[in-house]
């Protein structure tokens, strides 16, 4: 949809940090905490020097003004977080972004069909990850990307196949829930995870086992394929797989600490990206983010 007018959209950046429930939580702390310290600090300057608050409008009004910007500025979401890792060596960062602008290795999430139809917008969602992978890898061509994911499952066994009456669209065979597909070539390889499972009315689903599962095949792909070279994924299970059992935050933790723990045992990787959409951003509390995966850098340290 197309937006026209005058009023069509705001100034960027001006209104963001007000819509999130977190945002708005922290800008009205912030304003009343530091409306608290600026009234201790004008009348402890109207005790010293009279003059100062000879006109207590213009004196409320900066003050207001000051405790508002204050507000905004606390409330402003965190860009990215970086953790450095010693032990093993590598660095994870979560930051906001476009995944397909990161360069290397992704990681795009399949079902256990790895149905890749768009066209009609029923089967796959030509705005999901994996429509955009579609769409920005493969420049729309779907009998590449079917011939490599062909390629890439050619010695793993389907679980089930779907008649065509109960599956009219798609694909029909079915892989268990974990298979890892890789695809492309070094050093822009895609690890295709499927972590969820189609429905026969092309309605993907998914639980935390499968995605923990999924997850732990993920790393296993990457340590043989990817050569501990950059990695980045989305925020794998906040899309269309309709993972309802978690939020965003609890969905990030999950991820980050399926990877540090896989990483205890070898190294997959000397960078993670978890590249988070502008839209999921305002749900995820970023610095506790940070605290957490500064909680899993000590745990690694004395885990090794």
């Amino acid at each position: 949809m197309r937006l026209t007018g005058r009023h069509s959209s705001p100034r960027p950046g001006r209104l963001r940090p007000l819509r999130s429930w977190r945002g708005r939580r922290v800008f009205a702390g912030s304003v009343l905490a530091a409306f608290g310290g600026v009234s201790a600090v004008v009348q402890f300057a109207g005790q010293l020097f009279p003059g100062v608050v000879s006109r207590p409008g213009l004196v409320l009004a900066g003050s207001v003004t000051l405790c508002l910007a204050w507000g905004l500025a606390r409330a402003r979401p965190q860009a990215a977080v970086r953790q450095e890792f010693t032990r093993p060596g590598m660095t994870v960062v979560v930051e906001e972004g476009d995944l397909f602008d990161q360069p290397g290795q992704l990681v795009v999430g399949f079902t256990d069909t790895f149905d890749t139809v768009v066209d009609d917008g029923v089967v796959i969602n030509d705005g999901s990850v994996q429509g955009q992978l579609l769409a920005r890898r493969y420049a729309g061509d779907a009998r590449r990307l079917d011939a490599e994911l062909a390629t890439a499952l050619a010695g793993v066994t389907p679980v089930a196949w779907e008649s065509a009456r109960d599956k009219p669209r798609g694909k029909r065979a079915r892989y268990p829930v974990g298979t890892v597909a890789v695809l492309g070539t070094r050093p822009d390889l895609v690890f295709a995870v499927a972590y969820s499972r189609m429905g026969n009315d092309c309605v993907a689903s998914s639980k935390v086992q499968d995605l923990w599962l999924g997850l732990d095949r993920l790393w296993d792909a990457v340590h043989r394929h990817g050569q501990l070279e950059r990695l980045t994924m989305p925020l794998t299970g906040a899309g269309l797989a309709r993972l309802h059992d978690m939020d965003e935050d609890s969905l990030l933790r999950l991820i980050l600490l399926s990877f540090v723990v896989h990483s205890w045992e070898r190294r997959i990787c000397r960078e993670l990206h978890v590249v988070i959409r502008p839209g999921e951003l305002g749900r995820i509390d970023l610095p506790e983010t940070g605290a957490f995966l500064a909680g899993l850098a000590a745990g690694a340290r004395r885990h090794v």
